[in-house]
């Protein structure tokens, strides 16, 4: 048969509706949005924004975050009317079995493994890092980190990692509560959710009257802005690059910021268990992503205000803990403020790995559901109907890695798994419609093709701008997908028997 039969789209809408032995719709479209917004807000708002400044766009990062949203909107368009036209879990890989055929189905589920599974154990870690920060350095130096990481103290002692404990608390703990239910969780979520939002809606408050108009003067890093150097004369900052200074830095912050956008994909992962889809899952896509960037605006111009982009130059002195250093620097008697925010990022983190395991798992579902993986992935817990086997392997896996990896040998790993989503999505929406016009599209893409093709472009142009060893790492799990496809799946694939 062919590599690219297609799943037929009425044989997939009779998998979502099956009399109630699959997955509990329980979500409704305030759940929905609050994942997006859980999955989006992470460590991303408080560390790129002080990148893109620093590096790029200097006070205008904020029509950074403009640019980087309109980009992500032409994704998100087509996400929306895909998840309300075909409501089942699977995301990307749903939609490309239905356009494009089983074999770039396999292959994009596979490359979802990147964005979801790695980028959660790559979350976690980092999750570690700010627990230790939280409470002063009292987790021991050993049981926080990877053996392949070691370090040398002021007295002269060496200390090698044994295991990143904490990254392996946070995601058991999470694998529990997603096995328990996806109300739960998404009511877990949502408080976490309301946690993070508040404290940046404080800052956002609070920071306003310490705004300095100065500091937004000049709004764009200026031509002749000179390189900026450490204590040893290395320079860290050169902006001598068309896109380092002007307007074409703030498209180049743009592309620093564009991964803070990442995550309200896995909205679409829900889609089998919201209550009522062909309304609920536009309105969860696009309200995240609106959300979001209205706070990512303002968190930008209040952030460059009260601190002088300059500050944010150099990752030793402010951009790594960007916005606790202005609070400590800048806003005098604040200090709790500070501490709130490294509350707000474990917090962002711990919904952000939540929604990253939420999405796998039910991609590993709906794949096992074809087919394609084996049974276990797909079975359901007999009490609380989630896909528990899948919970408990994805935990196994995201767990080593987790355990034992450092946290930067993901990379962009998960970018190039989310960017490569978005352009075969986007793609599906102009396929789809000239395939089949007359199907029901409770929810259309404005101006199709046009904004399908600017998806697809703007995304495979940010592929192209990722380093080359992201790149090869990329192709190299690749092609070991494809041997896993041609060795087992497309034996065991439905659609071949």
């Amino acid at each position: 048969m062919s590599l690219f039969r297609k799943k037929d789209l009425s044989a997939m809408l009779a998998q979502a509706d099956d009399g109630g032995k699959g997955l509990k719709r329980t979500l409704g479209a305030g759940n929905l949005i609050a994942l997006g917004i859980g999955a989006i807000i992470g460590a991303g708002l408080f560390v790129r924004t002080a990148a893109a400044a620093g590096q790029a766009a200097g006070p205008a990062v904020t029509i950074s975050f403009i640019i980087a949203a309109v980009g992500c909107a032409f994704a998100g368009l087509c996400y929306a009317e895909f998840a309300a036209m075909i409501p089942i879990a699977g995301s990307a890989y749903a939609y490309s079995y239905v356009t494009m055929g089983e074999l770039v189905a396999w292959i994009i589920g596979w490359a979802l493994i990147m964005e979801y599974a790695l980028g959660a154990a790559t979350v976690s870690i980092a999750w570690s890092e700010y627990l230790n920060k939280l409470t002063g350095g009292a987790i021991p130096y050993e049981w926080s980190h990877s053996p392949f990481e070691s370090f040398t103290d002021s007295m002269g002692v060496a200390h090698s990692g044994i295991m990143n404990a904490p990254a392996l608390v946070i995601l058991l703990a999470l694998t529990l509560l997603l096995i328990k239910g996806s109300q739960e969780s998404a009511i877990v979520n949502a408080v976490i959710v309301f946690i993070k939002v508040a404290i940046v809606i404080i800052f956002i408050a609070v920071g306003w009257q310490f705004i300095k108009p100065e500091n937004h003067t000049p709004y764009l890093i200026p031509a002749g802005q000179a390189a900026v150097t450490d204590s040893a004369g290395k320079v860290i900052a050169d902006y001598s690059g068309a896109f380092k200074h002007g307007w074409g830095g703030v498209l180049g912050g743009a592309a620093i910021v564009f991964f803070a956008f990442i995550g309200f994909d896995a909205v679409s992962t829900a889609a089998q268990e919201a209550k009522n889809p062909k309304r609920d899952m536009p309105i969860g896509i696009l309200g995240s992503l609106v959300i979001c960037t209205i706070l990512y605006i303002l968190f930008g111009h209040v952030l460059t205000g009260v601190a002088p982009w300059t500050d944010f130059v150099d990752p030793e002195k402010g951009r790594e803990a960007s916005v606790a250093y202005a609070i400590s620097t800048y806003m005098t008697g604040y200090g709790w403020l500070a501490t709130a925010v490294t509350v707000a990022i474990l917090a962002g983190f711990s919904s952000v790995i939540l929604v990253m395991l939420m999405g796998q798992s039910r991609i590993f579902y709906s794949m096992s559901k074809d087919g394609l993986l084996p049974k276990a992935f797909g079975d359901l817990h007999p009490k609380y109907q989630t896909p528990y086997k899948s919970n408990w392997i994805l935990f196994v896996f995201v767990g080593l890695f987790a355990a034992f990896v450092p946290g930067s040998v993901a990379g962009d790993l998960t970018s190039f798994g989310t960017l490569f989503a978005f352009v075969l999505v986007s793609l599906g929406i102009w396929i789809l419609r000239r395939k089949s016009p007359e199907m029901e599209r409770p929810f259309k893409t404005p101006l199709v093709p046009l904004v399908p093709i600017l998806g697809a472009v703007i995304c495979l142009a940010m592929i192209f701008a990722l380093d080359m060893q992201t790149l090869k790492v990329a192709f190299i799990w690749m092609i070991l997908g494809l041997f896993v496809y041609f060795l087992y799946s497309k034996k065991t694939s439905k659609l071949n028997k």
